[in-house]
């Protein structure tokens, strides 16, 4: 059943599979990912390559790599049971072949094994994962600049992601923290981002740890007044993330998103109304069109280029 999943899931993501395809950094993973596959069935090198095959077959995998590539295959599977976006599957099945290529060629060959880890390092140094640069209403803070506009408008509330580029988690969880942003920002619901990777006063300020082992990048918290009402995932005592899904319908429920829309409208509307009331104009009767807030925002302290 999860393999019938995944092959659907990528039968109808092929079109933005294809597009990701021409990008530097998901060329290099793809031939890095089959780089055992390419090397042992090579014309020309397969003949001169060890095996444990009894029929000698050099040029064919043996029972040990076959068991390895299932075992990576049962690894993938059970941890893209948890992955919520396309990027996440990719991500997954990149890593943990990187993994078992590593371990293929040390067996191999001890030279094709150092060589295959030096690249892998390379490839991490010099290779970045592709920012998210879709369509988005978020403004991105700085350590000078978020705390001003948390505590501008006691009116409005903010949902702030805090996230670092290096992330992984944080690169997936991008175009779904911007599809939210597209559906329910407003004039008194607005979406924010702020790299404590960069900034180290804003993680400790607001004590979200950028620790790999604490599992809290990324993390959603949401604010009214300038306080902090709630956040996702919670911490325990240890300063340890609450196991949680970071997917549109659990943020949608935990956060009330619709319900904070519905009162955000409200906002809106009375801000049309005192607006035709010092333009000295009356509104339309029954008319129930929104303030277009959206459509004006500020210009982000800093851009998703600069960033």
């Amino acid at each position: 059943m999860g393999l019938i999943t995944g092959v659907c899931t990528f039968l109808y993501h092929l079109p933005q599979i294809y597009k990701w395809l021409l990008k530097p950094y998901y060329i290099t993973s793809v031939l890095m990912t089959v780089a055992f596959l390419l090397v042992r069935k090579a014309p020309g090198l397969c003949e001169h390559l060890a095996t444990e095959r009894e029929d000698g077959n050099s040029c064919d995998f043996d029972w040990r790599e076959l068991e390895i590539l299932m075992f990576l295959s049962a690894i993938v599977m059970m941890k893209n049971r948890r992955a919520i976006t396309l990027e996440q599957h990719i991500g997954n099945l990149f890593l943990f072949s990187k993994v078992a290529n590593v371990i293929l060629f040390f067996r191999l060959d001890i030279r094709f094994g150092i060589l295959y880890l030096t690249l892998c390092v390379a490839f991490v140094l010099t290779c970045k994962p592709p920012l998210y640069m879709g369509p988005e209403y978020i403004k991105y803070f700085s350590d000078k600049t978020i705390d001003e506009e948390l505590q501008k408008d006691s009116r409005v509330t903010w949902i702030v992601e805090f996230y670092a580029n290096w992330s992984s988690d944080c690169q997936s969880f991008a175009p779904v923290f911007a599809d939210l942003s597209l559906k329910y920002n407003c004039a008194g619901l607005r979406f924010g981002k702020v790299d404590i990777g960069r900034y180290g006063e804003v993680s400790q300020r607001y004590r979200v740890s950028t620790s790999p082992l604490t599992k809290q990048l990324p993390s959603l918290l949401l604010f009214q007044g300038g306080q902090e009402i709630m956040r996702r995932p919670m911490v325990d005592n240890k300063g340890r993330a609450v196991s949680w899904t970071f997917n549109e319908e659990n943020i949608i429920r935990e956060f009330n998103l619709n319900e904070l829309f519905q009162k955000s409208k409200k906002l809106n509307k009375s801000r049309d109304l005192k607006e035709e009331e010092q333009n000295g104009t009356q509104p339309e009767e029954g008319s129930d069109e929104l303030l277009p807030e959206t459509n004006n925002w500020e210009q982000p302290t800093e851009s998703k280029k600069d960033q």
